[in-house]
């Protein structure tokens, strides 16, 4: 049996008598599309969504909530809402890709009038390649940085530094006393800096300044867009660079790209580790990372960040799980690959934890402040707290070097795999177009993206970068779009087909468990956390500047450029498509909505006259090919379920008669 006849295309739409069937008649001259590939081996696939799913998140966001939420008790919000909605719509993406072998915006085919969501998806995938991909341009001027005898952010002695610059590790020899302010009618701590008094709280730190002042040169505000920061353009280009060439070559090439960049950071974060727990202190910082405090449990905001921590980093809702399941065979035990990768990616979260916390707590006992005051998390930890924090240690540059390569791997996988489900989505939905010309086309995005990302390295680009992290790749985007794909499936499609079709490519049905949280508790917390952050919905801020009016509807506009692509297109499909209710029975009559099961669908189409290849396997009977496939949501799954029977059946034949003779 050919290749080909194996795994028929749902993408190519644009020729109607090909679509779900993959055939061509011998008249048909034209030249044939490339194949669109699949995994090499079940690892390749496993570490492509453990590099998507481990991310910077686990690094500098997770830890830090965990110790801000009540410790310990924060797993217990964390773990219901894993169990509850992670994994559910984890498993349901990835299943959806590998059953219906087509990218995001493909599979709605299922559930016409919800394609919205891949259009969402896509959308939202756009807004995060541009803002995800800065922070790792920030990871490698910082990794150029270290590469040199001493840290530059190590003393006050530098070009960008002021007169304020004071090393918090070197406070302490300060001359400074308490004097009464009469109009504040409090005592204030004043401090001798190079012969010039100052209050404390007007002293800077040498760290802070070289992140403000030297990589970001930060202007005043968002209306001060300022020059384009040229060193991070460079930085920004090589990342672009290099997420290019580890997806330009399709599956079987990224499948290779990320043994290194999945597990080599596993290696640097044992190798921090281990470095960490030998300094004074950092059993103090784990003891703050770990240590319970129950009554935090009370506070919606633990729930709110243990939903969103979840959904963000496992990759949910943006197409790209959809799109790495499509390349795997149909009988790939997706759901024992769904559980591993889950366990994997909260178990390194807590393993992040313990390699920050141990640092964190061995430069609150340098600086002899409390753990509280120098935990942080996102850009603040990775680019103030950790540069800080290895300034104490010998051999200061390796351990900052490690550092700093090792968040670019994290992010970099997790970037490409992002920019590989766009690409599939987009290929697959226009293959006669695209997938001819794949190389060319993962070009022109990453150069777009690149254009479009500078706006967030000028000088005025940290407050574009916190509108963007605050607006178009925020929360109840995610939330909105996660809820409205839960409910295309288990409701409009229909979760007992959707089981149906697991036990067609895994041979048992799953636990039905995940039909209770597919139906009722995902969408439920979606809904409930989505109106609870819009309840308490603040206008962003960085650290005290607020923004202007104009780039909080600026921001909203990014929010709702996906977003309303889910009402958008259902409005779009009710206004365009021809008929009324005598229509819709007649085309119900011509359709299959009953269970659907291999054994039943092979036995209705074999009574039929079939076509046969030239292998002699069973193909498709000509008169149902446009009545009972083509207006079928599951015309791919039949197609493949047909072909896979014919195969079987062949097979079953020949030994029969090898036994025979």
């Amino acid at each position: 049996m050919t290749k080909a006849s194996r795994e028929p295309e749902l993408a190519d739409s644009e020729n109607p008598d090909k679509t779900a069937l993959n055939l061509t008649s011998n008249s048909n001259k034209t030249k044939p599309l490339p194949e669109r590939g699949t995994w090499s081996t079940k690892l390749d696939f496993i570490l492509s969504v453990v590099g998507l799913a481990i991310g910077l998140g686990n690094v500098w966001r997770f830890p830090y909530l965990c110790y801000k939420n009540g410790g310990g008790a924060f797993l217990i919000p964390y773990f219901l809402t894993l169990v509850l909605a992670g994994i559910p719509m984890f498993f349901m993406e990835l299943a959806l890709g590998q059953m219906l072998t087509v990218g995001g915006l493909g599979v709605f085919k299922i559930a016409p009038l919800f394609k919205g969501i891949g259009y969402a998806a896509a959308v939202m995938s756009c807004w995060m390649n541009v803002y995800y991909i800065v922070i790792l341009a920030w990871a490698i001027f910082y990794f150029f940085m270290s590469m040199r005898s001493e840290l530059p952010w190590g003393s006050c002695n530098n070009y960008w530094n002021t007169r304020n610059c004071v090393n918090p590790y070197d406070r302490g020899s300060l001359l400074c006393w308490n004097k009464y302010i009469i109009q504040h009618h409090r005592y204030v701590k004043i401090c001798s800096v190079n012969d010039v008094n100052m209050t404390i709280t007007e002293l800077t730190d040498p760290v802070k300044e070289f992140w403000e002042r030297r990589a970001l040169q930060i202007s005043e505000g968002v209306e001060y867009v300022g020059n384009i920061r040229w060193e991070l353009a460079g930085t920004l280009l090589l990342v672009w660079i290099l997420c290019y060439f580890c997806i330009w070559k399709g599956v079987k090439w990224t499948g290779k790209v990320v043994y290194f960049t999945s597990l080599f950071p596993y290696v640097l974060l044992t190798i921090l580790l281990i470095r960490g727990i030998t300094l004074p202190g950092a059993m103090e910082g784990i003891r703050f990372y770990i240590s319970p405090n129950l009554s935090k449990l009370k506070e919606s905001e633990v729930w709110i960040d243990a939903v969103t921590q979840i959904f963000f980093s496992y990759g949910l809702g943006l197409g790209t799980l959809v799109a790495l399941g499509s390349y795997n065979k149909f009988t790939n035990n997706v759901y024992k690959d769904a559980l591993i990768v889950c366990s994997v990616n909260s178990s390194t979260s807590m393993f992040a934890g313990f390699v920050i916390f141990s640092v964190v707590g061995f430069m609150a006992h340098e600086q002899q402040k409390p753990v509280a005051e120098v935990a942080a998390s996102g850009p603040g930890l990775a680019f103030l707290a950790y540069p800080s924090a290895v300034l104490q240690l010998p051999g200061a540059p390796l351990w900052s070097c490690l550092f700093f390569f090792m968040l670019l791997l994290i992010g970099l996988d997790s970037q490409f795999c992002t920019m590989e489900g766009f690409i599939t989505a987009m290929v697959d939905e226009w293959p006669q177009l695209l997938r001819r010309r794949k190389e060319l086309f993962i070009a022109i995005v990453c150069v777009l993206s690149y254009i479009i990302g500078l706006s967030c390295i000028s000088q005025g680009g940290m407050y574009v970068f916190q509108i963007l992290d605050s607006y178009a790749v925020s929360g109840f985007c995610l939330l909105f779009l996660i809820f409205f794909e839960c409910i295309s499936i288990s409701w409009a499609f229909g979760v007992n087909r959707f089981y149906d079709a697991i036990r067609d490519m895994i041979g048992y049905y799953p636990l039905m468990w995940w039909k209770l949280c597919w139906t009722i508790t995902t969408p439920m917390i979606c809904v409930g956390v989505f109106i609870f952050n819009l309840v308490q919905w603040t206008p962003v801020k960085y650290l005290d500047y607020e923004y202007p009016w104009w780039s909080h509807v600026l921001g909203w506009m990014t929010a709702l450029s996906s977003m309303l692509c889910i009402p958008g297109y259902m409005i779009y499909a009710w206004m365009t498509t021809p008929g009324d209710s005598s229509t819709s029975e007649l085309r119900n009559k011509h359709t299959i909505f009953g269970k659907v099961t291999g054994e039943s669908i092979y036995n209705m189409f074999k009574s039929e006259e079939a076509l046969v290849d030239e292998n002699d396997v069973l193909l498709y009977p000509p008169r149902l090919i446009k009545t009972k496939i083509l207006n079928n949501p599951f015309s791919v799954i039949i197609s493949r379920i047909i072909v896979q029977k014919s195969a079987e059946v062949k097979d079953s034949s020949k030994t029969k008669a090898a036994v025979v003779k």
